[in-house]
């Protein structure tokens, strides 16, 4: 007997030929996230053979969209997104103008008109959320400082895409040569403003408060799967509402809905328990972005196909990369945006549909989109993994690179007033988020010198407005170390997530101060074991240091 279940059938074709292709791809030491793209390529409708329901994966895909995104918000407080807003606003906003312009230049190079080459720049200027979390997942670095800003980067532009979205429809006449409606445009202008707003509001006031409560309530069974289910429910949930109710996407509803657990106590929980299926339908995500890739359009517009893959990962990366620089920032900080931005994805697709629909975007550039989209995703894990040896190179070979990464900013050195005593036998305190604030209080508490050392500006400006010694820029470069006086300091604390930049710092350390004392925080018990071998110092894990403090408190108790 004959079944119809597109549904199943669509599921296990995707998963199940992604697993072989990722595997291959793996084996070839690729990206498995290549695989997964070549698999939505077989089972699409562009090439002969099985054909997988489109439709339906493109609703699985969203669906991975806000599971993805609702564990973006488990990682990325509200805090963190006001702590980098100096940066990632203006960034945002002039890398979306640049990218535009580029690709808006190029489309009209071709002949298009001035409307379809319009909405096929911004669809290039948007980078994709959902790649972007899995390349700093797989690199570790998606809690450190140069993660929040890329992450922070990409909220920005998708709130920027969220507004044209909606102002496309009613521009469209006016794009396309017609009459414009001043007063709709703006109704439509101020509803959008106003919908975002309250939506945020309501999370921020009302949500803060029940989502913890009824996760609480929920634990309280005693049941997992409950737990797991009120989780996934209330992403999901929540993302929908958003979307029917605030006019706001899904992926911006979930997020947010992940950055309101953020700030409970089940945070931890919920971003384990959701972890296989958010990999499983982020999986079907990439499935589904293979299916929309026509790969005629190699052979019948390849230089076209060049150009948009030119401006993807060059033009608007180049420029992110400007924009960081021209901010007074890092020389790694601008390599990391300009790499995240170095490829494009859901949102493109939706500009690329709505313009479509709209009349606005001929079909050649639907495809186009989808070409640059695919290719793009698939070399930006190696984009990724070239940036450091691409900054060491630059520093090697290019006197320009040097003086940046030297450059003369007030905030990179101490200031002449500060107190002798932060100058010798002091603690270097590496990163001033959760872990580094921790440490520092127990410091001033303790009455002990320390001088901090961090790569957001905006919080180096807030310690020294409350007299702590502190150093702009990235401890892995020994010109930080040397401001921050390591020379003369009893003990060098890293407190940032990132294991690359430890060895990097310890080995620049040890060589200005063979004497110092090296503390450093892990997350598992191996590679605290590969560190404590490697830079001779005490490395903490977390989940171990929980387990001895209740041990403690536990033996204490029965004690007494």
């Amino acid at each position: 007997m004959e079944h119809n279940i597109p549904l199943i059938t669509t599921i296990a074709g995707g998963l199940g030929l992604a697993l072989v292709l990722g595997f291959v791809a793996a084996r070839l030491r690729l990206p498995a996230l290549v695989g997964y793209l070549l698999a939505g390529v077989v089972i699409g409708p562009f090439t002969p053979g099985f054909v997988a329901d489109t439709h339906i994966a493109s609703q699985l895909a969203e669906i991975g969209v806000m599971l993805l995104m609702f564990g973006v918000g488990l990682h990325f407080s509200f805090a963190d997104l006001l702590a980098v807003r100096r940066i990632a606003v203006p960034g945002a906003i002039v890398q979306i103008l640049a990218a535009t312009a580029m690709g808006a230049g190029v489309a009209m190079l071709w002949g298009w008109s001035f409307a379809g080459a319009l909405v096929f720049g911004i669809a290039l200027s948007v980078a994709s959320t959902v790649v972007l979390l899995r390349a700093l997942e797989s690199l570790g670095i998606l809690d450190t400082f140069n993660g929040r800003v890329a992450v922070g980067w990409l909220v920005v532009e998708d709130l920027a895409m969220v507004l044209v979205l909606v102002l496309l429809p009613p521009l469209a006449g006016v794009l396309t040569g017609g009459a414009a409606d001043a007063q709709a445009i703006w109704r439509s202008v101020g509803r959008t403003l106003l919908s975002v707003g309250l939506f945020v509001a309501l999370m921020l006031i009302v949500g803060r408060r029940l989502f913890p409560w009824v996760l609480w309530q929920v634990q309280k069974v005693g049941s997992r799967e409950l737990f797991t289910l009120c989780v996934v429910a209330a992403a999901v949930s929540i993302a929908y509402g958003a979307t029917m109710v605030f006019g706001v996407s899904f992926a911006l509803g979930a997020f947010f809905a992940g950055m309101v657990l953020r700030e409970s106590q089940f945070s931890h929980r919920a971003a384990e328990e959701t972890l296989p299926l958010r990999d499983a339908f982020a999986v079907l995500f990439f499935v589904s972005v293979g299916m929309l890739f026509d790969p005629r359009i190699l052979v019948d517009q390849p230089l076209r196909v060049v150009a948009v893959v030119g401006v993807i990962v060059f033009g608007k990366s180049i420029a992110a990369a400007v924009l960081v620089l021209l901010l007074r920032y890092p020389l790694h900080t601008a390599l990391t945006v300009s790499a995240s931005l170095a490829q494009i994805g859901e949102f493109s697709f939706i500009l690329g549909s709505l313009g479509m629909a709209l009349g606005l975007l001929p079909q050649e550039g639907a495809s186009l989109i989808v070409a640059g989209a695919l290719i793009s995703i698939a070399i930006n894990p190696l984009v990724f993994k070239a940036m450091r040896p691409f900054q060491a190179w630059l520093l090697a070979r290019s006197q320009l690179a040097r003086q940046l990464e030297a450059r003369d900013d007030p905030l990179a050195e101490l200031p002449m007033t500060t107190d002798p005593k932060y100058l010798s036998r002091q603690v270097v305190l590496v990163g001033y988020g959760r872990v580094g604030r921790k440490v520092a209080e127990s410091l001033k508490a303790a009455g002990l010198p320390y001088v901090v050392a961090e790569e957001n500006r905006e919080i180096v400006e807030q310690l020294r407005a409350q007299g702590v010694p502190a150093v702009s820029g990235d401890a892995s470069r020994p010109e930080v170390l040397v401001q921050a006086h390591i020379a003369r300091a009893r003990l060098l604390v890293i407190a940032i997530p990132d294991t690359i930049g430890v060895r990097q710092m310890a080995g620049y350390a040890r060589q200005l101060n063979p004497q110092v004392e090296i503390v450093v925080r892990s997350h598992n018990e191996e590679e605290a074991r590969r560190l404590e071998q490697e830079l001779s110092g005490r490395v903490f894990v977390g989940e171990h240091e929980l387990a001895l403090a209740m041990s403690h408190y536990v033996l204490e108790r029965c004690k007494a």
